[in-house]
């Protein structure tokens, strides 16, 4: 998609994994399941050199779009650390959600860690700082069907596990196809797309599948 003398930016397709890790497959479906980091391996071999082969950041199994990849250990170190923060890259999203949403808004959350056995995260209106997840979003299109709104969701410094997911559901907008949060089955992966990221003073769009009616 877009590459620098520090990093490039390459477009995940949903339903690969960002790393490779024990336990993946039991996260969220798919032993088979690729992952980026392997395919970075093969296409450019110098990444092999960088730790889970520069990948500075994590999506989701089925959450698509841009993904921050650093081409040298000490940009490693530095998108690692910026990613997400208040003066660092910038990550906005496209989310498909039950219909009804205000134009726009924001929340500020408390995001809990998963209870064993369970993938599914716990929000809350108060918390421990750590805990702290924030969002402001606008309501871009009302699908034609009457069933879907599509969301733009920015999120503001880092963002916790689930932050999306798990935030919108709580305010009884969960993502199409998101059952473990309570959304419809109308798609194969919750419907999150990572459209445009912000750093080192550049942007980069990767375009959104066919469903999102962009």
């Amino acid at each position: 998609m877009a590459e620098r003398a520090e990093w490039r930016v390459v477009s995940k397709p949903a339903g690969w994994h960002c790393v490779a890790r024990a336990g993946a497959a039991s996260e969220e479906g798919g032993e088979s399941a690729p992952t980026v980091e392997e395919w970075l391996r093969t296409a450019y071999p110098e990444q092999a050199a960088i730790p889970e082969a520069g990948i500075a950041h994590r999506l989701d199994l089925g959450t698509s779009g841009c993904l921050v990849v650093a081409r040298n250990l000490a940009a490693y170190e530095r998108l690692r650390a910026s990613v997400g923060s208040a003066q660092g890259t910038k990550k906005t999203y496209l989310a498909l959600v039950a219909p009804g949403m205000m134009e726009t808004g924001s929340f500020r959350l408390y995001f809990v860690s998963r209870h064993k056995g369970s993938r599914k995260v716990t929000v809350r209106r108060e918390g421990d700082a750590p805990e702290c997840g924030r969002c402001r979003w606008q309501v871009i299109k009302k699908l034609a069907d009457g069933a879907h709104d599509l969301v733009e969701v920015e999120l503001v410094g880092r963002g916790r596990r689930h932050q999306i997911r798990a935030g919108l559901a709580y305010l009884g907008h969960p993502l199409v196809g998101d059952a473990l949060y309570g959304g419809s089955a109308d798609a194969q992966y919750p419907t999150l797309h990572a459209w445009r990221v912000e750093l080192d003073g550049e942007t980069v769009e990767c375009p959104p599948p066919a469903q999102y009616g962009a």
